[in-house]
Parts: structure tokens; C-alpha cells; sequence
């Protein structure tokens, strides 16, 4: 994971997983300047792999884009949980999946820019089924959907949201 740089931080207001602050920060130019900043605890995302090469994909509602969304399940880290446990109890509450095997696939940054929001991703497969408990703000359907679906949805512009598209191609390669 990479270190923030050294800064003073004015807290400007938490609510959820959302911490903005201004930071003072000095830059590798020797400048030092005051920066907006979201402070995030990490987030995980699950490409679910059936045997039949089916993936479950969510559409679910997202309002601060405007509307419904295709994604991959996923979610924000709970306190000092790892990327994997919390991968493991999103798929679960998102889903009603639990899955026996899990590969990680590598990790993005969200926007760069002005948050530090690290989101890992992974493949699980040996899908069994659970009990989904979706959190109050969830509002989604679930559904199957074949990989290479998946895949052409991107290709069509029908699945936009980032995680999604590059947990795709990262699970994508790697059971190629």
C-alpha cells in the first residue's frame, strides 16, 4: 500500500467512510502547498466465478452518478479488517455467495488525485450459497451473467463503474 506524504491535515468533516481534510503538503519540488483530501479505509471487490463461466454481476443504484449501475460485488473495509475478510463479507451480504477459493488479483487507486482509496480485487470461485444481508443504502438485484458477457458489456459501454471493468480484465487474464 503506499504511505501518504508527510502533511498537516485540518479536518473538515467524517461521515461514513468519507474523511475529508485539507492537507498542507510539501511536493518532491520542494513546494509546499495546501491540498483537498479524502482519507479511505480501503475496499475490496469480488469477481464471483461459477463453474459454468457465469460471473454475478449487481446492478445496483447509485446516486451520486445518477441512476443504476452493473458492478461486480464490493465494499469498504471495516476497522482493521483485512482487503481478503472484508472481500469475503461483502460477497456474502451483496450476494448470499460464500466461496471456498479466492485468488487475488492485483489492487487500483480509485482517484489519485484527491483520495487514497485502495481497492483490492479478487476472483473467488467454488461458489456455495448463503444468506444475503444487504446494508440500508443497497439497493441492487443480483444476477448471472457468462464472463465473456460480462466482457462485451464493457466493450458496449452497458458497465462503466472502474473496479468493475478492471476486476473483469484482471480475472479475465488470469483464468485465460
Amino acid at each position: 500500500m503506499l504511505e501518504a506524504m508527510d502533511s498537516k491535515r485540518r479536518h473538515i468533516f467524517t461521515m461514513g467512510v468519507v474523511d475529508f481534510g485539507i492537507e498542507q503538503v510539501s511536493l518532491p519540488d520542494g513546494r509546499t502547498l495546501e491540498l483537498p483530501m479524502v482519507r479511505h479505509p480501503g475496499a475490496a471487490a469480488i469477481v464471483a466465478l461459477d463453474d459454468d463461466g457465469t460471473i454475478v454481476l449487481l446492478t445496483q443504484y447509485r446516486h451520486a452518478v445518477g441512476g443504476w449501475h452493473r458492478e461486480i460485488p464490493a465494499g469498504c473495509r471495516n476497522g482493521s479488517e483485512s482487503h481478503l475478510e472484508c472481500a469475503k463479507r461483502e460477497l456474502g451480504e451483496e450476494t448470499g455467495l460464500s466461496a471456498k477459493r479466492w485468488d487475488h488479483l492485483g489492487g487500483i487507486i480509485t482517484i489519485p488525485s484527491f483520495c487514497d482509496e485502495r481497492i483490492e480485487l479478487y476472483l473467488a470461485r467454488d461458489l456455495e450459497e448463503a444468506e444475503a444481508n444487504p446494508e440500508d443504502d443497497e439497493i441492487l438485484r443480483v444476477e448471472r451473467v457468462a464472463l465473456s458477457e460480462a466482457l462485451a458489456m464493457i466493450r458496449r459501454g452497458e458497465i462503466v463503474d472502474a473496479k468493475t471493468i478492471a476486476a473483469l480484465h484482471h480475472a479475465h487474464a488470469f483464468i485465460s
